[in-house]
């Protein structure tokens, strides 16, 4: 099969609105100058778009006009790497996205234990933050809510009630072995974090497990975040302010 009949066929699962880059055509390294001319043609007849050097996606037409890719899927190939992801969106957007805040980031923050996260996008602003653990396709989610615990006092537009709820309902769908694994990625995280991620938890009734994470606090220390005890009743407890 030729390069092009190949990219051809590799480009029929790929779906409109995803982003891909020469290895998800499957193309070997050897092929790319011959791939390349096929997908600059494929290009100049509007089948696939190019995001930046490397990257492309195929459009999606809607009754609006061709619908680009959001971020997260523009930003999708920086989050991997052979396969394996190795840094997950944080800050703003992510909180937007749970409901902790109603405003739009003008730039999005890249979590990453493996390295700093360089994007080549002139018309997205994106800034490297460092991972407290190496990300993985299986803890990422994880530290997601870790993040929007210890940055809880900083959201901006955050409605403290609001928050605390939101993060009770999200904790309350996960399973005993879940809450395990976001103990142990917790012990990671700043003592602020440890705090509010023990009070949480043991306000849906978790008891048992929080005795490690209670021991890697400071006895005598205490956690200004804001929060009051008629919205948090175990806030006490984990000297939480």
């Amino acid at each position: 099969m030729n390069i092009a009949k190949k990219i051809k066929e590799n480009l029929k699962t790929i779906k409109e609105g995803e982003t891909f880059t020469y290895k998800d055509l499957l193309i070997e390294k050897d092929e790319y100058q011959s791939a390349a001319k096929s997908i600059e043609r494929l290009i100049q007849k509007g089948i696939i778009k190019r995001i930046s050097p490397g990257i492309f996606f195929k459009p999606k037409q809607t009754v609006f006009g061709e619908l680009l890719p959001n971020e997260e899927e523009i930003l999708k190939p920086y989050l991997y790497k052979n396969g394996n992801r190795i840094a997950y969106i944080t800050g703003i957007y992510l909180y937007n996205k749970l409901g902790l805040t109603t405003q739009i980031p003008q730039t999005i923050k890249i979590a990453s234990r493996e390295k700093e996260i360089k994007v080549n996008k002139s018309n997205l602003k994106v800034k490297s933050a460092k991972s407290y653990i190496d990300v993985t396709n299986k803890n990422f989610q994880y530290l997601e809510i870790l993040d929007a615990i210890k940055d809880f006092k900083k959201i901006p537009d955050l409605n403290i009630e609001t928050g605390i709820s939101i993060l009770l309902n999200i904790l309350k769908e996960f399973k005993r072995d879940e809450i395990k694994k976001l103990i142990k990625y917790g012990l990671k995280y700043p003592p602020r974090t440890r705090a509010l991620l023990g009070a949480l938890l043991e306000e849906i009734g978790i008891k048992d497990e929080l005795k490690e994470l209670k021991n890697s606090l400071n006895p005598l220390s205490e956690y200004f975040f804001g929060i009051k005890k008629e919205i948090l009743k175990t806030a006490e407890n984990w000297k939480i302010r």
